[in-house]
């Protein structure tokens, strides 16, 4: 069946469930459903050849009921046939029912009763996954490559009793690797993009920027004194740095509250680097674009402008406590959006000189939240820089910085060019979460061990 076929048959599936369920609603009752659903493909690799491959496909479906101020919820999967989910469901809702009285109430409960209809469905297809399985077993020939490549469509919806309904799909592919020498030496990298963004071409850049490194990893490693140092972060490296602002950064209750890595620029003014803008842009992420709640998202908000605190996000029950609108699900980015700067990645080795080159961060949590300090370890390919080129890899560091140094006064650029990031989470099932990342050139960055 053609992919926008099996999106319209599962968005019509879950328009005759919903109908199904409201109409059987009583008195004051408001239920909510919010579905979550996936068919993608998995296929691990170790040592270059294919260890494990499958497809999954499951359904999530969370039933909410709602009378004043009391509300109960549950969440089932659901077999995709409408014959055997709605009896179960209306079983569920009839639970709920009984369960309802006994709740106390909430004070903090929102939810949209502004009805407001939307659907996006993606029209492109995936490259096929033979072609991409290939490309894969190819890069490895040689190599010990290990990794994991998923591809396929997520799936949301939103129904209420109040008569509304919204629908997303969208479709992806992620192939996350490394090519593993020996020890802790290995070149991890990653390729992703959405249904009909697959380039062979731009996959083999990525193989052969990954061998380049690869054979520098082979070269006796040096170990450098902790200290300041100008330094390259990669895309995937400034997605770990930076993506650790989503805990606590941009939430309107953490702010509020005072426990928040932004608590300088909120309280007291201080600035980023004015290159810097960070935003949370659903419109070209991965996320639906609406609330288990029912809110319609705006298609960006304007965290950090030109160095600036601009806006928080503010989820439905922060929007009760604080009498705010709600633009967001929750208070942590989904779709964050760094903006490309100046600096042409094919140059960043060379304006880096001397100094430390990046791969990639791990292990990263706050030293000190309240000044924006964070620490973590380097990882994987990591390298010592001397006159513009790459000479040696280094034994692994600990680094310990703040925001306002590292992304203020001492961000001296960032890469025209950005990565698309989708996280590789797939417990329970594939993460929406996406990052779109350019690489940075960081003065005097601190390593302290």
């Amino acid at each position: 069946m053609q992919t926008m076929q099996i999106m319209q048959t599962m968005q019509s599936y879950f328009n005759q469930l919903a109908d199904t369920l409201t109409a059987a609603c009583q008195g004051d009752e408001v239920l909510l459903l919010h579905l979550s659903a996936e068919e993608s493909d998995f296929v691990r690799f170790n040592r270059s050849a294919i260890r494990q491959g499958g497809v999954v496909e499951q359904r999530y479906l969370t039933l909410e009921l709602i009378v004043g101020q009391r509300h109960v919820s549950e969440t089932i999967t659901l077999t995709g046939q409408g014959d055997v989910d709605a009896p179960r469901t209306l079983a569920v809702l009839g639970a709920l029912r009984a369960c309802l009285p006994e709740m106390p109430e909430d004070p903090y409960l929102l939810y949209a009763t502004d009805v407001v209809n939307t659907e996006q469905l993606s029209d492109a297809d995936l490259a096929p996954v033979d072609g991409m399985i290939d490309a894969i077993l190819d890069a490895g020939q040689g190599q010990d490559l290990v990794g994991i490549l998923a591809r396929g469509g997520v799936y949301a919806g939103f129904a209420n009793s109040l008569g509304q309904r919204n629908w997303f799909s969208t479709k992806s592919f992620h192939v996350d690797w490394s090519f593993y020498l020996q020890g802790d030496k290995a070149v991890k990298t990653a390729y992703a993009g959405l249904a009909g963004q697959w380039s062979a071409a731009a996959f083999l850049q990525k193989v052969e920027a990954a061998h380049q490194q690869l054979a520098v990893l082979g070269r006796p490693s040096r170990t450098i004194q902790p200290g300041e140092y100008r330094t390259y972060l990669t895309p995937d490296a400034v997605s770990e740095y930076i993506g650790i602002l989503g805990w606590r950064g941009f939430g309107v209750k953490s702010h509020r509250t005072k426990s928040t890595p932004m608590l300088k620029m909120i309280e007291e003014g201080a600035t980023l680097s004015p290159s810097l803008t960070i935003r949370e842009n659903t419109a070209e992420g991965l996320a639906p674009n609406f609330t288990s709640k029912g809110y319609v998202k705006p298609d960006a908000i304007d965290l950090i402008v030109d160095g600036e605190y601009r806006e928080a996000m503010v989820s439905p029950r922060s929007a009760k406590e604080f009498a705010l609108d709600v633009n967001a699900g929750g208070e942590g980015p989904e779709s964050m959006d760094v903006s490309a700067g100046s600096l042409e990645a094919a140059d960043a080795v060379a304006e880096l000189g001397e100094g430390v080159y990046a791969g990639c961060l791990w292990y990263l949590n706050y030293s000190d939240m309240p000044a924006g300090r964070v620490t973590g370890m380097t990882r994987f390919a990591t390298f010592w820089v001397e006159g513009g080129e790459i000479v040696a890899p280094l034994n692994v560091m600990r680094f310990d910085e703040t925001i306002y140094r590292a992304l203020g006064e001492n961000l001296v650029a960032l890469t025209k060019q950005r990565d698309f990031i989708p996280s590789s989470q797939t417990y329970e099932q594939r993460s929406t979460d996406s990052m779109r990342m350019p690489g940075a050139l960081i003065d005097n960055f601190r390593f302290t061990l």
